[in-house]
């Protein structure tokens, strides 16, 4: 990963932390509003819900893990996986409970709490995690750049698409991304860390 995704991760923690405090805010709410009004029904956007979907994820990762076991005996790779996606997903799960945040008062809208956005903070994770090994020995340039511009659309998409389908505001979306980029971080960084280790004592 480039040097600059690990300080991006700090002003997501703290952009995280200030919608936190301040969901509840006049502006916040208007900007749910006018996001809600702006992508609200949109047929194409709401299709990309489906990317986020839990089982779509876990047979997703299922298969990297496989890979990564099967084809490059990368157990440290694995831990990743798990820790990103599996430990990420629950750390969404302890903040809802947390905030208990209603959802969007909709006909037919899920029971589950809303803030911050499951389908924006675990997108996030998995589709970075799959950029992340896609890009990890590539020496391209271009194709570093080609595989991480499109795991930003799709992150984008997916989280959108629960604006656009009212299951969720604006802002738990925003913060879905902030916090589960944060998280991401934070286990490229042990993994990253645990490799250089590794490497040195091979030495």
């Amino acid at each position: 990963m480039k040097k600059w995704f690990y300080p991006l991760g700090l002003v997501t923690l703290l952009g995280f932390a200030t919608l936190f405090i301040n969901f509840t805010r006049d502006e916040i709410i208007q900007l749910d509003h006018k996001m809600a009004n702006l992508l609200g029904g949109n047929k194409l956007i709401i299709a990309f819900h489906y990317l986020g979907e839990t089982k779509l994820v876990v047979v997703v990762m299922l298969v990297l893990l496989v890979y990564l076991w099967g084809r490059q005996k990368n157990y440290r790779g694995m831990l990743f996986v798990l820790f990103a996606v599996g430990v990420g997903n629950v750390l969404n799960q302890l903040i809802k409970k947390w905030v208990q945040r209603d959802r969007p008062d909709v006909p037919h809208q899920l029971e589950s709490f809303s803030f911050p956005s499951g389908h924006a903070m675990v997108g996030l994770l998995y589709v970075f995690t799959i950029a992340f090994f896609l890009t990890e020995e590539q020496s391209n340039k271009k194709i570093r750049v080609l595989v991480w511009s499109g795991a930003v659309i799709l992150t984008t998409m997916i989280g959108l698409s629960r604006i656009a389908e009212y299951r969720h505001y604006a802002s738990d979306v925003f913060a879905g991304w902030m916090v589960g980029y944060t998280w991401f971080v934070i286990v490229a960084l042990w993994y990253e860390y645990r490799k250089r280790i590794s490497k040195t004592n091979k030495i």
